[in-house]
């Protein structure tokens, strides 16, 4: 079995009862402000796509490969993440509107040696998710 990223997602969907392809994902990571009066941002740390099947599997290295050492992109416990997917343009690839033009998921990393699922079930008009495994 080929080792896959520490945060995965599966978008189906639940309009059509089918996955959702080539839907673009992206990874955030929380960085909080010294300053009182400044905000808190997520910073970009990766992106992908999700496959046929409607998952999205690498969008971080492997934990512990030799390229996560090099992109420094370890999980960190306590840190604070956030899932960006690009709903709009995959509703509009399938000649429907949307209410939603992206969903945004945060969440926050208890063990960073647990993997972390995230599915999403979307339609035009809503969408949920949980913690999968």
């Amino acid at each position: 079995m080929t080792a896959k990223s520490p945060i995965t997602c599966h978008v189906l969907d639940s309009s059509t009862g089918k996955p959702a392809p080539r839907v673009l994902v992206r990874l955030q990571q929380l960085e909080r402000s010294d300053d009182d009066n400044a905000p808190d941002i997520f910073q970009p740390l990766a992106k992908g796509y999700t496959d046929l099947d409607g998952r999205c599997l690498d969008l971080l290295p492997p934990a512990g490969s030799e390229e996560e050492k090099k992109e420094k992109t370890a999980l960190q416990a306590g840190q604070t993440y956030k899932l960006v997917f690009k709903t709009k343009e995959y509703f509009e690839a399938t000649d429907r509107t949307s209410f939603y033009p992206w969903v945004e998921i945060t969440f926050t990393i208890a063990n960073p040696d647990e993997h972390y699922h995230v599915p999403l079930l979307i339609s035009p008009y809503s969408f949920t998710t949980y913690r999968g495994s």
